[in-house]
């Protein structure tokens, strides 16, 4: 393949962290807001926190992991959840100082049982993928 088809070390960065970037930034703007809106029925401020943070965690460890199955290791893992963690405890710090706002321990619980259980769960999905792709090649 010539090397003007691959993308370059730089634009593959921006394609794996570009999207954590992103999500990252609307959490931001989205904590900025004094008024949150209310979410839909049936759903708990906590289960707000965790959704979004486990999407966060996610993209952080398709990031981590390259985008490959293989790539999806205990250490990329534990890494997306860490990332996930820091950026709540952070959020939580911001909130602070925006009116209306408050920082609170339990929504950093949600924050990172959310990104856990996600990426938990992209954890054990890669665990089949990689067990069902080895199984065909050695058929």
């Amino acid at each position: 393949m010539p090397s003007s088809s691959r993308p370059s070390g730089t634009s593959r960065a921006l394609v794996l962290w570009g999207p954590v970037g992103l999500y990252a930034l609307a959490i931001f703007i989205e904590s900025s807001i004094s008024q949150v809106p209310a979410l839909p029925s049936g759903f708990t401020d906590k289960d707000g926190h965790g959704l979004l943070y486990a999407g966060l965690a996610v993209l952080v460890l398709r990031a981590a992991s390259g985008a490959r199955w293989e790539g999806v290791t205990l250490r990329a893992a534990a890494a997306a959840v860490a990332f996930a963690a820091v950026y709540g405890i952070t959020d939580e710090f911001h909130q602070w100082f925006v009116p209306g706002r408050t920082a609170d321990v339990n929504d950093w619980v949600a924050d990172c049982s959310g990104a856990a259980a996600a990426v938990a769960a992209v954890v054990l999905i890669a665990h089949f993928a990689k067990k069902r792709r080895n199984h065909r090649f050695h058929r």
